[in-house]
């Protein structure tokens, strides 16, 4: 699969009659730093502090970013603060398929292609994948098409019950790790797309059976293994694959969509997974 554009985003908007000030405390809250100890970080003093969360001072546009940095704030959020206050967007949002995007894309490209044949896929905010290499095709053979385009969905893919769901041995565990991580998203970043996704995929039916969270007689290949972390244990031509998967994202991006890009990399979780999967390039 090559990389695609993912759907329009959102553009941030300043909350009516609102302000900063209340966005910047719910953020400091959340982050469960006092006045203090941002007024340190930040250079400023926590009497400015107080006076920018309730509205009697203005911060800079200098200073919103400052604040947004040391509270680490998302990008797209943070150009969200810079409306409230009053300010133009600081960061841009440029559309995946522009040239300016170009060495960008072939990056990726090279990256995912260059870890077959293990599975390796790039995601956007709402997990729209748009780019995966040979390695996941595999993992999806027989999904229904209906699944697969346009724009297909990770979450879906993985637990809608015509996807990996039913195939997943540990679907119950795996399930909830994967809900358990939207919810940190949903949590750190204010969109309803994801919350409509995270409520759409949450309401799916568990498959009966194995996929449902039965414990299933280990293989003979797996049965001394001590998993490292939690594996996706899934069924691929009559054998049980284990992998364990790692999440990327760009350091210190400077672009909304570059800041919503994921790269998640599936490491064979056993010697079995690693032999049967080079054994398919061999």
């Amino acid at each position: 699969m090559t990389l695609a554009a993912p759907g329009p985003a959102a553009t941030p908007t300043a909350p009516d009659g609102k302000g900063a000030g209340p966005l910047l405390r719910a953020w400091r809250e959340r982050r469960r730093v006092s006045q203090l100890e941002l007024a340190l970080r930040a250079d400023s003093s926590a009497r400015h502090i107080s006076f920018v969360e309730t509205g009697r001072a203005r911060p800079s546009e200098e200073m919103v970013l400052r604040l947004a940095e040391h509270l680490d704030v998302p990008v797209r959020e943070r150009n969200a603060l810079l409306l409230a206050a009053g300010y133009a967007p600081h960061y841009p949002e440029t559309p995946l398929d522009d040239p300016a995007l170009d060495a960008l894309r072939d990056g990726m490209e090279r990256l995912i292609q260059g870890y077959e044949p293990y599975p390796a896929l790039v995601v956007d905010a709402t997990y729209t994948v748009v780019a995966a290499n040979r390695g996941i095709a595999m993992l999806l053979e027989g999904v229904p098409e209906s699944l697969l385009a346009p724009a297909p969905n990770a979450m879906r893919l993985t637990l809608h019950p015509d996807g990996l769901a039913p195939r997943i041995r540990n679907l119950r565990e795996w399930r909830g790790h994967l809900l358990a991580q939207m919810e940190r998203q949903i949590a750190l970043h204010r969109s309803a797309a994801l919350r409509e996704l995270y409520e759409e995929v949450a309401a799916y039916p568990a498959p009966a059976g194995l996929g449902a969270g039965e414990p299933a007689e280990p293989s003979e290949a797996s049965e001394a293994v001590a998993y490292f972390a939690l594996p996706m244990r899934i069924e691929h031509a009559g054998r049980v694959l284990s992998f364990v998967s790692s999440i990327s994202t760009f350091n210190t991006p400077m672009d909304v969509t570059v800041a919503e890009l994921a790269i998640e990399t599936f490491l064979p979780a056993d010697p079995a997974t690693a032999k049967y999967l080079n054994s398919l390039v061999s």
